[in-house]
């Protein structure tokens, strides 16, 4: 089972319900069961204790109290999945554990415009589905540092292609690891609602998902 939490303390994306919905059919279509909250109460042990993944959608701001960090935290301990979607790296810039379970923490972004995103690594199951140059239209983050020592990159931006990039010839956009016990995976892209009805987007959606879940490819 997986649980979907989308609390915004800050900027909302209106592209959340498209979210939602999506990650639910993508669950239907796969065979597993998904939920939806905005209630922070739901992070306790016992609860958290009933899903393979908690899916970070375009969470913003301070989303939970410390007794809600801390059994997080417990959660990932025991082997649990993050996978963080968008502004999940604008959220939480004082809790530092989350910020290195992300990976990096938002700094800026250009207006919405077409890239070209480079597959770095074609053999995992979010990106084996992919171009080795894939275009498409988003919103690209420039992130508060470059997470590439602390993570396994994925993706990277190519900023010739754009408007506004600030992170140079290395700009990493989607990125996993083991943390802390757990597994964490995160892409920056899914800021425009179009991006939960492309199939080439689900399907690196889904393929982190089933990484951070441990589910079978």
């Amino acid at each position: 089972m997986l649980l979907i939490f989308s609390r915004t303390t800050g900027y909302r994306h209106a592209s959340i319900e498209n979210g939602i919905a999506a990650i639910r059919q993508l669950g239907v279509e796969h065979h597993v069961e998904v939920q939806a909250s905005e209630d922070s109460a739901v992070f306790t042990d016992e609860n958290l204790a009933r899903y393979q993944a908690v899916i970070f959608l375009s969470t913003t701001g301070n989303i939970l109290d410390d007794a809600q960090k801390a059994a997080f935290e417990r959660y990932i301990h025991a082997g649990g999945g993050y996978v963080g979607i968008h502004s999940a790296s604008d959220t939480e810039y004082s809790w530092a554990w989350y910020g290195q379970l992300v990976g990096a923490y938002f700094k800026s972004h250009p207006k919405i415009a077409q890239a070209t995103v480079h597959v770095e690594d074609a053999h995992t199951s979010s990106t084996s589905m992919l171009p080795a140059q894939w275009v498409r239209t988003d919103e690209w983050y420039n992130f508060r540092q470059n997470p590439r020592a602390h993570v396994h990159v994925l993706l990277t931006l190519d900023e010739s292609t754009y408007q506004g990039g600030e992170m140079g010839q290395d700009h990493p956009i989607a990125w996993y690891h083991d943390f802390d016990g757990g597994r964490s995976w995160y892409t920056g892209m899914g800021h425009t609602p179009e991006s939960f009805s492309e199939p080439l987007f689900l399907a690196h959606l889904w393929g982190g998902i089933s990484y951070a879940a441990g589910l079978k490819q």
